[in-house]
Order: structure tokens, then C-alpha cells, then sequence
């Protein structure tokens, strides 16, 4: 076992799954909670417009838990809103959502030079920049970007894409193609700014990319990303992925952040061993009912399974306690050292 290890260095070495001093605890995934910014003082929607505000929440989820990372990027928006998306922002106890996408043929994706400088994008980046300033040296910092098939919904509809898989898959392809410089822009001044790696959050899941789909028309996408984007890479994808978590390896990807829908030995089985797996503890059974017991014994799953960095399978939900995120802290420890459930 290597000698102590910071927190960033060890999140670092997990995700390139290498050994550890101890289990790595974290997300690539929004940790903000109603509770959190209480005690923080920094509240939605303030706080995605903020960067002060970000980084201060950001900050103090992450610490609070335990965790070894911060990450900032709490919505689904930042870059859709900088390229002219309609967004309601949310509340304390709504995350935002766009309400109107800018877009409707693959001519008129147009990444305009002030892309980064826009709030959408330009707020985020700020408050990666202070995250990497105070704690850049002992955190790993983290930062978000959305892949093509996400960008589609929601800069086109969801209903557009849809209809596109289904009337016109070579339009779909172009819109595709276009989208992912999108995403290499976001990356690469995330980057600039302090992040250590990125959350590559596409939704590609079965119940919206059929298996078809996902391997002809997005998985040469997410190979090429893989190759453009000089850093860690973890893919971010919810829902039951047994039928292309194979694929997320051969994409060349750093890691993949997996739902806990599917259990934490199929996903280690179908991984192999270069792609490292992160989450492991169930949003909905375990932390948003605050159940000690459930946390434990997710926690105790994944390790036993060889997941290498535990944390939340998702953003978890808003109303979720900090007590909970806490216990995971505490679940990983007594399991290393052998302690059983009191």
C-alpha cells in the first residue's frame, strides 16, 4: 500500500487504477444539496450565476462528505445557455433546465467566438479558477463537459432527436459530428482554467440510444473526444448501460461513473480491468432516505466488487441530507478496517 497519499492524488491514482493509501471517495457529479447551501451560504439560482458562490458550494459539499474532489458544474446547462438556449435557472429546490432549445437544422450550430465568455460558460470557468487557486493542490478538481448526444437534446429537442434516429439517421450523424466541437471547446477552457479531468456526461443509455445507434453513430464520436481532450476522461451516462458499458471501454475513455441499477460486479465483469468505475451507492434506496444501513452495505458492494472510486451514482437529489454523504466517508473506512455494521 502506498505511503499517505492527498486527497487528489489519490482520486488520481484510483482513476488510472493504481493503489491507494485508501478507498477513493467522490463523483464527477453535482453534490449540491438544499442543506449545503444553507450552511454554506451560497443558494440556487445564485449560485450558477456566481462564481464566488459556485466555488464556495462546490467546495464545502465535497469537504463536508470527505470526498478528495470538487467539482463545480452543478447543472446540465452551462453550455447550451451560452450558445442561446431559453433556461430557467431553478431555485433551492429545482436545478435549472432549458425551457426552449436555440436550434432546429445541423446549419445552424454555430459556436460563436465569445463561446467561452458568455455567463453560461464564463461562470463556471471563473469558479474553476478559484477552486484551483485555494485547493488546486490537495483536491483533485473537476470539471464537466456534455457529449454530442446530450447537447442534442438540449440544444434541438429531445423530441427532434428522437424523430431524427428514427426519419433521417445521416442528419443525425452530421448534427452529431458538428456538436462534439462544441464539446472539445468546453473541454479544453475547462481545462485552461484548473480542472484536473472531466465528466464526459453523455445520456446514452438504452431507453434513448438503442445499442445500434450508440455503436454506428456515437462511439466513433466519443473514441475521437477521447483523442482530442488531453486529460482524464469519465463518462457520466444513467440508466441500465450491461448493454454497452464494453463499448465505453473500447471508447478509449479513463473511467465510467455507472448507475446503481446495475449491479457493481456486472459492471466490474464488463469493464474488464483498464476502465476504472466510479459511484457504487444508490441515490435513490440508500442516500435520499438517510438509511445508514443501506449506505454501508452499498458501500461494502462496490469494494468488494473492485469499484475504485465510491461515491453517489448521480447528482444526487436536492432534499438529500448531508448526514448521508457523510456515511459513505464513514462506511468506507470501517469497511477497510473490518468493522461491521453497529
Amino acid at each position: 500500500m502506498p505511503a499517505s497519499m492527498t486527497p487528489r492524488q489519490r482520486f488520481l491514482a484510483a482513476l488510472q487504477r493504481q493503489p491507494t493509501d485508501s478507498p477513493a471517495l467522490g463523483t464527477v457529479t453535482s453534490l449540491a444539496t438544499t442543506e449545503a447551501m444553507a450552511a454554506c451560504g451560497a443558494a440556487f439560482p445564485q449560485a450558477h450565476a456566481d462564481p464566488t458562490l459556485m466555488a464556495r458550494l462546490a467546495a464545502f459539499a465535497s469537504l463536508d462528505a470527505g470526498f478528495d474532489m470538487i467539482f463545480p458544474l452543478f447543472s446540465v446547462v452551462h453550455e447550451a445557455a451560452a450558445l442561446g438556449a431559453a433556461v430557467d435557472w431553478g431555485g433551492v429546490h429545482a436545478m435549472p433546465g432549458v425551457t426552449r432549445p436555440p436550434w432546429h437544422e445541423p446549419d445552424d450550430i454555430r459556436i460563436p467566438d465569445d463561446f467561452t465568455a458568455r455567463e453560461g460558460m464564463a461562470v463556471p470557468l471563473e469558479a474553476l479558477r478559484l477552486l484551483k487557486a485555494e485547493y488546486g493542490e490537495e483536491y483533485a478538481i473537476v470539471g464537466k463537459v456534455f457529449g454530442p448526444w446530450s447537447l442534442g437534446f438540449h440544444l434541438f429537442g429531445v423530441e427532434e432527436i428522437l424523430i431524427m434516429i428514427l426519419d433521417d439517421p445521416d442528419k443525425l450523424a452530421i448534427l452529431l459530428d458538428r456538436l462534439q466541437e462544441v464539446t472539445v471547446r468546453s473541454a479544453l477552457a475547462q481545462l485552461q482554467a484548473g480542472a484536473d479531468l472531466l465528466c464526459l456526461a453523455d445520456h446514452c443509455s438504452r431507453d434513448m440510444c438503442a445499442p445500434a445507434t450508440y455503436r454506428t453513430l456515437l462511439l466513433p464520436i466519443h473514441q475521437r473526444l477521447v483523442q482530442r481532450i488531453p486529460c482524464p476522461l469519465v463518462q457520466h451516462t444513467c440508466g441500465d448501460t450491461v448493454d454497452r458499458i464494453d463499448a465505453f471501454a473500447a471508447s478509449g475513455i479513463q473511467g465510467f461513473h455507472y448507475d446503481t441499477c446495475v449491479p457493481a460486479r456486472t459492471a466490474r465483469r464488463l469493464a474488464g480491468e483498464r476502465l476504472a468505475l466510479l459511484g457504487g451507492v444508490s441515490n435513490i434506496t440508500a442516500l435520499l432516505p438517510a438509511d445508514r444501513d443501506a449506505i454501508h452495505a452499498d458501500v461494502q458492494r462496490a469494494l468488494a466488487a473492485g469499484i475504485d472510486i465510491i461515491g453517489p451514482e448521480c447528482a444526487i437529489p436536492l432534499s438529500t441530507s448531508l448526514a448521508s454523504l457523510r456515511e459513505i466517508c464513514v462506511a468506507s473506512a470501517q469497511h477497510t478496517l473490518g468493522i461491521p455494521i453497529a
